[in-house]
């Protein structure tokens, strides 16, 4: 556990980051990590806020397994909320299973999705909605951006003061396309992850909407935490890479509040030439 910006702490993960914010006196977990983490979470959480810390809730940038991992134990622990944007719902209660990741998709990380689920945990009535044009719980200095594309509710937290950016899985501070960028963890702005992104077009416009905002320091999920790099995130938006192929490249996933209700079909094996 490192502080980046003032009230601003990660917790890196093997594979996702983690987020403190605010201070002893009101704070809040943003993401909590792949299953298994709790210990570690909140063993950061007491080295920094003290013993018996426990937070006002626990906020998710969305579901996925990796960012939502810990999140049950943790609440059982501290005894708090979670909370997420309704559209993700569906698949924290266990009402609805997320899109299949897909494998067949461009990059090193598609490659490697085979190894990873695509279901999430089930938080049943531990978690609760963010509520629209509204701050999240703990985190009214910050304003909550719905950030779709990458899920159908993802959303991506901007404090104006100091400009940071908690972008979640809408960006990328690590290049999850290749194999060296995943392995040293260099430090770029890139895409959201591929075989786990869903919408596109939604994707492109997310990042859009983030480029605009011009921050000075961008805490993604994956990677690490960079500084003085807006440029990057504006080249990425002004020439945003899609896909080439892959079930989701040309058609995308269309969900509402219950679930999926559309899933583009599985495509046709690539011919090697």
């Amino acid at each position: 556990m490192r502080e980046i910006a003032h009230e601003v702490a990660v917790i890196p993960g093997i594979i996702a980051n983690a987020y403190l914010v605010g201070n002893a006196a009101s704070w809040v977990l943003v993401d909590a990590g792949t299953p298994g983490r709790e210990r570690k979470i909140a063993a950061a959480s007491e080295a920094r806020f003290g013993r018996g810390a426990r937070p006002r809730a626990i906020v998710l940038t969305h579901g996925h397994f990796d960012h939502a991992g810990s999140a049950g134990p943790l609440a059982d622990l501290w005894s708090v909320p979670v909370y997420a944007h309704p559209l993700e719902l569906p698949y924290l209660t266990g009402r609805a299973r997320y899109p299949p990741l897909d494998p067949t998709a461009p990059g090193f990380f598609s490659a490697l999705s085979r190894l990873f689920p695509s279901t999430t945990v089930n938080l049943g009535g531990r978690v609760a909605a963010l509520e629209a044009h509204r701050s999240a719980p703990g985190l009214e200095e910050w304003e909550c951006l719905d950030t779709p594309g990458h899920t159908p509710g993802h959303v991506a937290f901007f404090r104006p003061r100091g400009a940071v950016l908690l972008a979640g899985d809408a960006v990328t501070t690590m290049n999850l396309d290749s194999f060296l960028g995943t392995i040293a963890k260099r430090r770029q702005v890139c895409r959201p992850p591929v075989p786990a992104t869903t919408d596109w077009e939604r994707a492109r416009r997310s990042v859009q909407l983030l480029a605009a905002l011009r921050p000075t320091l961008i805490a993604a999920g994956h990677g690490t935490p960079m500084r003085d790099a807006a440029g990057q995130l504006q080249a990425l938006a002004d020439r945003f890479p899609m896909p080439a192929y892959g079930r989701y490249a040309h058609e995308a996933v269309r969900a509402d509040e219950s679930g999926v209700t559309y899933l583009p079909p599985q495509p046709p094996a690539r011919r090697l030439r």
